[in-house]
């Protein structure tokens, strides 16, 4: 039946939007496959694997205190200058900011929101690197613009001309989800560029207190009136569920976007434990923050080994998650994140990222316990994935050889002959692996990963006509499952042991 109702009293442009792609679907993932929300590892929000600053040994905060004093103020209006947090905010980042450059929000999203609202047109040209994070896409279509993606590999050798047609760029730094930071030194000659061609430069620095704070380039906001800097307390603090963030920008930018925000932005409990995360002694370089970074620096190599031995590639990163190549898995991104929840394991599928395709997945770096947890998940679903791709090509082999008789030997494949010449293929994949009867010839013998795996090198005797003919027998008669597996093992492998 065709809606005969007039059409939507909305922009035309906004009826093809379509919602971004997060993480951190835990409920979501928790009700599908019914695993309770406590059991699940959530390795696809990145976020400071060291916890809050609340759960560290003898915390410099006290969570209740703060609740309590937040509470006192829940029946008044915030005070929508927000200043005690502005000029934390402005301590905490340092390199000459005051209260005057900072610009609360209510979260790194609505600052995206706050900046395409107050710059761009229906119809500006809008540059985003790809692969990023994909809410500048979404933001900035929401009010009409014209998105043209880059390489991340050209940032920097962008052409005048590109640049003075172009409102705004983003560039995430580090990168979201490569991980890849670009020097200081780097940025600073793209926002000369930029500013030179009047175009706003958008610096997203939402995961740098977990990288080096060092290459901030928000020393450059006072003079430069196109240069914006986004600080996210989310990934830092690990404190996703309490909306906060600030930008940085000149005083006369930061004017305009404190006059046009949202009024009262941020709630008396955010306002409150913002302003304490952002006072803690020694600003970025806390000791809290500094043993994030040592701490994530450590697992990261620990996990890219364990990656690197499962055959993936992960890419060298600078922060606090690790962009992985699976390529060479015959899994998709999609079907790895898939087993990996219904296992209580969560990982970013990266296909809905520009330019990615549906190979590539990143992973969140957690403590070692979990760490380790991720590693063997990935073999455990590597692992099933193969057995249920050797069950489905036993049961065509045998089904074939019920038409046709054994296969005999397929002296076409690249790994012929695997365990004697003239052997027999039809058992290619072994019905009853991993059998664990050193009577066949097999024996375990240490795996890549570092672990234990069952070796059927020195096993032929499924290979061996005789046993194949009296194999096939049994299962072309009552099919492939445990039962007739039991029985094959009993009435043919034992007699030939």
């Amino acid at each position: 039946m065709t809606d005969q109702r007039s059409p939507l009293p909305v922009k035309k442009y906004l009826l093809s939007l379509e919602p971004c792609v997060h993480g951190g679907l835990i409920r979501k993932s928790s009700q599908k496959y019914g695993i309770p929300e406590s059991e699940m590892l959530d390795a696809s929000a990145s976020l400071n694997p060291l916890g809050t600053p609340f759960e560290q040994p003898a915390p410099e905060l006290d969570l209740q205190e703060l609740l309590s004093s937040g509470l006192e103020k829940m029946e008044q209006y915030p005070d929508n200058r927000y200043l005690e947090y502005r000029n934390a905010a402005a301590d905490f980042v340092g390199m000459g900011t005051t209260y005057e450059n900072i610009i609360p929000g209510n979260g790194s999203t609505e600052i995206i929101r706050l900046v395409a609202e107050c710059v761009i047109d229906e119809g500006d040209v809008v540059l985003i690197p790809k692969p990023t994070f994909s809410e500048y896409e979404m933001q900035c279509q929401v009010m009409g613009a014209k998105i043209r993606y880059i390489d991340q590999k050209d940032i920097f050798d962008l052409d005048d001309a590109v640049l003075d047609e172009a409102k705004i760029i983003f560039v995430c730094n580090p990168n979201n989800p490569t991980g890849e930071m670009f020097l200081k030194e780097r940025m600073e000659q793209l926002a000369e560029k930029c500013a030179a061609n009047k175009t706003i430069l958008f610096v997203d620095e939402a995961y740098i207190e977990l990288a080096d704070p060092d290459q901030s380039v928000a020393y450059l906001v006072e003079e430069n009136d196109y240069l914006f800097i986004q600080r996210s307390l989310t990934k830092s603090f690990a404190i996703p569920g309490i909306r906060m963030g600030f930008g940085v920008a000149s005083k006369r930018f930061a004017c305009v976007l404190n006059n046009a925000r949202l009024s009262w932005n941020m709630g008396c409990i955010s306002d409150t434990i913002a302003t304490a995360l952002l006072s803690m002694k020694g600003g970025a370089n806390s000791k809290y923050l500094v043993d994030s970074r040592e701490f994530i620096a450590k697992e990261r190599a620990f996990l890219m080994e364990k990656l690197s031995r499962r055959g993936f590639k992960p890419f060298e990163s600078s922060v606090n998650y690790i962009f992985v190549d699976i390529s060479d898995l015959s899994l998709n991104s999609a079907e790895l994140a898939e087993r990996m929840a219904s296992h209580g394991v969560l990982i970013r599928d990266c296909s809905s990222f520009q330019n990615i395709g549906e190979d590539h997945i990143r992973i969140a770096i957690r403590t070692r316990e979990e760490n380790e947890r991720i590693a063997a998940t990935i073999r455990q679903v590597i692992y099933e994935w193969g057995r249920e791709q050797a069950e489905l090509q036993l049961t065509e082999n045998i089904k074939d050889a019920a038409d046709c008789g054994r296969k005999g030997s397929n002296t076409d494949c690249d790994y012929y002959p695997c365990h004697f010449e003239g052997q027999d293929c039809t058992f290619c994949f072994c019905p009853f692996y991993p059998c664990e009867d050193s009577r066949t010839g097999g024996n375990w013998i240490e795996s890549s990963s570092g672990g234990q795996v069952w070796s059927c090198l020195k096993c032929n005797i499924v290979h061996e006509e005789k046993v194949v003919d009296d194999l096939l027998s049994v299962f072309t008669a009552d099919g492939l499952n445990k039962e007739s597996i039991k029985k094959a093992w009993e009435t043919v492998m034992e007699n030939n042991l």
